[in-house]
């Protein structure tokens, strides 16, 4: 793919480009910065250093926790997902022990176990939510979305089960990553 085929995003510009590729073209090209969406490459800015806190403060211990009981491994950002007619790069990912491919050296033809988002202010909220259904229509078992402003996160299980926890409630793995819990206060200290 060369430079004419694809649009240039400014920061303001977040609308994303239709394509004339698939999603195994896309696999194959040397594109960063941009998740496929059904032809489209919807671009991922950098993000904020609140961002960047907000991910750490539960990628730290969640990791520690996984790798201490051996149940799979946890994904930063630059790792892609296939998530039914996409390629996406949640914020955090688990994948459990039995379900990781024996060949890495691309994005996960699976989607993850769990999926975390964390929005940012660049974010559109119904993004967000048509990402969360995406991963579970796709096979991901959990999804957390983690909100800066209202330091709530949304757990997303089905259509039919979301839950809003808030400061005071306890953030928990379930029967995902078994045995993992971390309150929610902790994610936006």
């Amino acid at each position: 793919m060369n430079a004419q085929e694809i649009r240039q995003f400014s920061p303001d510009d977040l609308t994303p480009e239709v394509l004339a590729m698939t999603l195994e073209e896309f696999l194959e090209s040397d594109l960063e910065d941009y998740e496929y969406v059904k032809g489209e490459l919807v671009p991922v800015p950098p993000t904020s250093a609140e961002h960047g806190r907000i991910s750490t403060n539960l990628f730290l211990p969640l990791g520690v926790y996984v790798r201490k009981n051996q149940l799979g491994d946890v994904y930063m950002p630059d790792t892609g997902f296939t998530v039914g007619e996409r390629i996406m790069i949640p914020d955090i990912a688990f994948i459990s022990r039995e379900r990781i491919p024996a060949d890495m050296s691309k994005a996960f033809l699976i989607p993850p176990d769990l999926a975390v988002e964390v929005v940012s202010r660049t974010d559109a909220l119904h993004r967000v939510e048509e990402n969360a259904f995406a991963y579970l229509e796709a096979g991901t078992q959990l999804v957390w979305v983690l909100k800066p402003v209202s330091k709530t996160v949304t757990v997303y299980r089905s259509e039919t089960n979301i839950t809003l926890l808030t400061r005071d409630d306890t953030l928990t793995g379930e029967d995902v990553v078994e045995g993992f819990s971390c309150q929610v206060a902790e994610l936006f200290e």
